[in-house]
């Protein structure tokens, strides 16, 4: 195995999706390096279809508190339709994660205000410096959504890669309409999702949770 294949790999081994941040900011010249790698994401006839709106600093509080007040009074409604249902393995896999993370955090399924307190934080980001909202042109529809995925990926990557930590969150896009609010968004654009990112805390309890996946015989059918 080559040099570059197994820094890939440990990469990719190594990152997880961060759910407790210092405040500390992460250099701007490290988050241009970021955008820099995850512009050369591939994409369907080089459409590049995602556009970031990225939020940092004191704007990332506002956009906080913004949204946990939004969530707060009003209901959900995301451009991208969100998953009807979790059935089968599907909602096994969701079912370990959710416990997992709330085993990590020492909070009992009981427990319905610390189950709420806990949700509220991925409107104000786990306590991340910065988030990128990511979207997509409304006009390429799926595609473009798929084309935004795969730039998602080589963002948590790349940021993995200069040691700064990230979460990629679905939660923003289940309140497509908050988000476009305070940020400005033209109707032409889907929110696809956001990604918290900073600097993780060692001592967050969130962060001692690793989810795990699949083996290759569930997910890979041979042919030949």
């Amino acid at each position: 195995m080559t040099d570059a294949a197994t820094t890939l790999e440990q990469i990719l081994d190594d990152r997880y999706s961060c759910r407790g941040f210092t405040s500390e900011p992460v250099p701007e010249e490290t988050i241009d390096r970021i955008l820099q790698m995850a512009q050369r994401t591939a994409s369907w006839c080089n459409s590049q279809a995602w556009q970031v709106d990225l939020v940092t600093g004191q704007a990332t509080a506002e956009f906080g508190k913004h949204l946990t007040e939004y969530v707060l009074g009003n209901g959900m409604r995301s451009d991208l339709p969100a998953p009807e249902r979790y059935e089968g393995v599907y909602g096994e896999r969701r079912r370990a994660s959710g416990y997992g993370l709330y085993t990590a955090l020492g909070i009992e399924r009981s427990d319905k205000d610390a189950r709420l307190t806990q949700m509220l934080e991925n409107y104000r980001f786990f306590g991340a410096p910065h988030v990128a909202v990511i979207t997509s042109d409304a006009g390429l529809g799926t595609y473009g959504a798929v084309d935004c995925g795969g730039y998602v990926a080589t963002f948590l990557a790349a940021a993995s890669s200069l040691g700064v930590s990230t979460c990629a969150q679905a939660a923003l896009a289940l309140y497509s309409d908050g988000v476009r609010e305070h940020l400005g968004i033209p109707e032409d654009r889907l929110i696809v999702c956001g990604i918290a990112f900073g600097y993780a805390d060692p001592e967050h309890p969130a962060n001692t949770f690793r989810a795990d996946r699949a083996d290759l015989t569930d997910v890979v059918r041979r042919h030949g």
